[in-house]
C-alpha cells in the first residue's frame, strides 16, 4: 500500500476496516501438519542445509521476499492492525531486513567450530564447540508483530540449519494469508512450510514432536506451548508479554522523555509486547509528565487523533472490548478516554490515581492506554516492580546515573533501557528474550542461531599418548590419587576450574 485510498483518514480506516483476505484461510489440521514434519525431516537428514551455500540462498532469498513484496506487507498488515505505512516499515520490515543482513554478513563466522581452552591431560588435544542444527523447528508468531515475529525467528533457524514450519497468528489473517502465498515462492518448498491453523489446535501440533518450539503471544497461551512441549521434552523458547513498569525519576527531562514515552506507548495503537505498560513517579512529577504526554499526543495525533493517518486501530472487537472494560474500571483518566466501538478505536488515553489493585494492573494493557501510579522515591519504585511478575522490560527515565544503576541491578527483567524505550528490543547486537513469566530464551543475531543451534562440546584426542589421564585406570592406589588432585590443583590455579578426566 503505497498511500492511503482516500484523502480523508476516516474513510481510509472503514476502507480497511472492510478489506477481507484476497482468498479464503484454509485451515491445516494436526494430521495434516503431521505429514508436513515428515516431509520437512525427510528433507533435513538429507543434509542439504547443512551447508553453508544452502542457508546463505535461502536468507538471500528471504531478504529479497520481504524487498520485493513491502507494499503488499504493508497493505497486510493496514488491514489487520490498521497500522500507518511509516510504522509498518520501521517497527517490521526493516528489523526482518536488518536480522537477515546481519545474519548473511555473520553466518561463516557463526558456523565456525568454537575452540575451548584445555587443561594438562587434554594439552595434545582439541576441545570445541560446534553449533549444530537442532532439526525441525516450530516457529509461532504473534498478531501484534505478525511479520516481524515469523520471519525474525525464521532468519535463526535457517542461519542455523534448521527446516521449519512456521505458524503467523490466526488474528492477524491478511499478514498470515500473504505468508502463506509468498514463502512458497521464495523458500525450498522441502524444507519451510507456513501453515493456517485455529489457536486452539497449537497445543496438538506441537505435541507432534519437533525439535524445538519457538512461541510469542500472551502468557495464558505460553504456558499451554509449554505444556504441551513439555508431554515429549521439546525445548522451547517463550516471547511473552509482561507489565513492563517504566520509572520516571524527578531528574529527568520531562519534555524528552514525555515524546519518547508516548511514541513507545502509542506505536500500533498500544498493540505491544515491549512497550512501558505503566508509570512509576514522584507525585511532583506527574502532573507535569502529564501535561507533557497530552501535548505529545496533540503534536503526533493533532486535536482528534481518530482523523489521523498515524494513528491505529484495536486489532478486533475482542482486543477493543477488553481495553473499554479496563479503562472504565480503573483510576481517572486524564487524557483522551474515547471509544469507538464501530471503529474499533481507543484514543491514547493517559489515567491517573491508578493503585496496584486495579483491573487494568492485573493484566498486559496491549492498547493505546498508560496508567500511572504514584510513589514517592526510587527504592519504592523498586520496590513496587519486585512485587510485581518479572517483565520483558524495565525502563528508567532519570539523569542521575545512579538511580539507573540501580534500578538496573536491582531489578530482573528481560531487557533493560534508560532514558528511552523499545530500542534494546530492535537491535541484532542485543539478544531479545524474557524471564520467568515473561518468557524463556531469546532470538535477534548470534542469539537466534544459537537458539535454533545445539552446541555440542567434542574432544578430538590426538594419539595414545597420555600426560596424566593413565593414573585414572585401576587397581586405584592414594599415590595415584594425591598425584591426580596435584594436577587438577595445578589446573585450576593456571586456566580456572578444569576437570581432568
Amino acid at each position: 500500500m503505497s498511500g492511503p485510498p482516500s484523502p480523508s483518514p476516516t474513510r481510509w480506516f472503514k476502507s480497511l476496516r472492510r478489506a477481507r483476505p484476497e482468498e479464503p484461510c484454509l485451515k491445516m489440521y494436526p494430521l495434516q501438519c503431521e505429514g508436513l514434519l515428515k516431509r520437512a525431516r525427510g528433507a533435513f537428514q538429507t543434509g542439504r542445509t547443512m551447508k553453508e551455500s544452502f542457508r546463505l540462498a535461502q536468507l538471500e532469498a528471504l531478504l529479497r521476499m520481504v524487498e520485493e513484496h513491502e507494499c503488499d506487507l504493508v497493505e497486510a498488515l493496514g488491514r489487520d492492525l490498521h497500522k500507518p505505512r511509516f510504522e509498518s516499515i520501521v517497527s517490521e520490515l526493516i528489523l526482518v531486513k536488518n536480522e537477515a543482513q546481519h545474519a548473511i554478513n555473520h553466518l561463516k563466522k557463526w558456523m565456525q567450530p568454537q575452540h575451548m581452552e584445555k587443561n594438562l591431560s587434554t594439552t595434545l588435544d582439541q576441545c570445541l564447540v560446534v553449533s549444530e542444527p537442532l532439526g525441525v523447528v516450530f516457529i509461532m508468531g504473534t498478531w501484534c508483530s505478525p511479520v516481524q515475529m515469523c520471519l525474525v525467528p525464521l532468519v535463526g533457524a535457517i542461519a542455523a540449519g534448521n527446516c521449519a514450519i512456521i505458524r503467523p497468528s490466526d488474528t492477524a489473517a491478511n499478514t498470515a494469508q500473504l505468508l502463506h502465498r509468498l514463502v512458497p515462492h521464495y523458500l525450498d518448498n522441502d524444507c519451510y512450510y507456513v501453515i493456517l491453523t485455529a489457536a486452539h489446535d497449537l497445543p496438538e501440533i506441537v505435541e507432534l514432536r519437533f525439535d524445538h518450539v519457538f512461541f510469542s503471544g500472551n502468557k495464558e497461551e505460553g504456558l499451554k506451548i509449554a505444556q504441551a512441549a513439555a508431554h515429549t521434552l521439546t525445548s522451547v523458547t517463550l516471547i511473552l508479554g509482561g507489565k513492563n513498569p517504566c520509572y520516571v525519576d524527578q531528574s529527568c527531562d520531562i519534555v524528552t522523555t514525555a515524546q519518547r514515552i508516548s511514541w513507545a506507548r502509542f506505536h500500533n495503537a498500544g498493540q505491544s509486547l515491549v512497550a512501558p505498560d505503566y508509570i512509576l513517579c514522584h507525585a511532583d512529577v506527574q502532573t507535569r509528565l502529564i501535561q507533557a504526554i497530552k501535548c505529545c499526543i496533540m503534536q503526533f495525533y493533532g486535536t482528534d487523533p481518530r482523523e489521523s493517518r498515524s494513528f491505529g486501530r484495536m486489532v478486533n472487537l475482542e482486543a477493543f472490548t477488553r481495553i473499554r472494560d479496563v479503562l472504565w474500571r480503573s483510576g481517572k483518566v486524564s487524557v483522551g478516554g474515547q471509544v469507538l466501538e464501530a471503529e474499533r478505536y481507543v484514543a491514547p488515553t493517559v489515567v491517573s490515581e491508578v493503585t496496584g489493585s486495579d483491573p487494568i494492573m492485573q493484566q498486559d494493557v496491549l492498547g493505546p492506554v498508560l496508567p500511572v501510579l504514584t510513589v514517592h522515591s526510587v527504592d519504592e519504585a523498586i520496590s513496587f516492580i519486585n512485587k510485581q511478575e518479572k517483565p520483558l522490560c524495565v525502563y528508567v527515565y532519570s539523569s542521575n546515573s545512579k538511580v539507573i544503576s540501580r534500578v538496573m541491578a536491582e531489578t530482573s527483567s528481560g531487557g533493560f533501557c534508560s532514558n528511552d524505550s523499545v530500542l534494546q528490543s530492535l537491535m541484532s547486537s542485543l539478544p531479545f528474550g524474557g524471564v520467568g513469566t515473561s518468557g524463556m530464551g531469546s532470538i535477534h543475531g548470534r542469539a537466534s542461531f544459537d537458539t535454533f543451534s545445539h552446541r555440542k562440546s567434542c574432544l578430538l584426542r590426538s594419539g595414545p599418548f597420555e600426560c596424566v589421564t593413565y593414573l585414572r585406570y585401576p587397581p586405584y592406589d592414594e599415590r595415584n590419587l594425591s598425584l591426580l588432585t596435584w594436577a587438577s590443583s595445578l589446573s585450576q590455579r593456571s586456566q580456572g576450574w578444569c576437570q581432568i578426566l
